[in-house]
């Protein structure tokens, strides 16, 4: 018996050394992606749409090809931080189509999971915030307009989806941070907007000249 339990016990801390191996590489990559998505909406906010492509593009890949390599290994697959790097890439993807008024890229196409997309997708919205205060800095009303529209249109569609938070990896606090934001930008974009029709009411009644 005690042969036969030490060899029970080299094949299991066998099996688990190589469990851990993958573990390690995925959370090494996860954190790669995380900063490759965070970086390429730091370039989208700068107008740095190519390098924020390419950066996309390398994102999908690297994503697609970590969940290919975890699927003997389900148990780190829905660990947790699988899905934070997919939510996060998937977060980026959709920035950067709504700036480039682009269709939105579905889950199938990012290679990402469904509660992993709807949080990206929520904070993709949140991100807005910033560029919609960029365009009205900037006196770019359209497309801060265009932007509140896109924020509303996700709001619309994540307040609908009523699921245990054990489905929507915890979607609905996701859906509650968003109406925040979304109530504080929509108040901003309105005073504003309202302060250029009275600017606009004013120069239409001053005096044109000298009489």
């Amino acid at each position: 018996m005690p042969n036969d339990v030490s060899a029970i016990g080299i094949g299991i801390v066998g099996r688990f050394e190589a469990v851990n191996r993958v573990r390690d590489e995925a959370l090494g990559e996860g954190r790669q992606l995380v900063r490759l998505a965070a970086t390429a909406i730091r370039a989208l906010h700068r107008g740095e749409i190519t390098e924020a492509e390419s950066l996309l593009d390398d994102g999908r890949l690297r994503m697609r090809s970590l969940a290919d390599r975890l699927a003997a290994h389900p148990s780190i697959y829905w660990a947790g931080y699988v899905q934070d790097s997919m939510k996060e890439i998937a977060e980026a993807c959709i920035v950067e189509a709504i700036h480039g008024a682009k269709a939105l890229p579905s889950p199938g196409e990012l290679g990402v999971e469904d509660a992993a997309y709807l949080n990206g997708l929520a904070e993709a919205a949140s991100e807005l915030r910033r560029d919609i205060l960029d365009e009205l800095r900037g006196d770019r009303l359209d497309r801060a307009v265009r932007y509140l529209e896109a924020m509303d249109g996700i709001y619309a569609l994540l307040v609908s989806i009523d699921f245990p938070d054990a489905i929507t990896g915890g979607l609905r606090r996701s859906t509650d941070q968003l109406r925040g934001v979304l109530e504080r930008t929509r108040g901003d974009l309105t005073l504003t907007l309202n302060q250029r029709r009275l600017e606009s009411a004013i120069r239409s009644i001053e005096p044109s000249g000298p009489t």
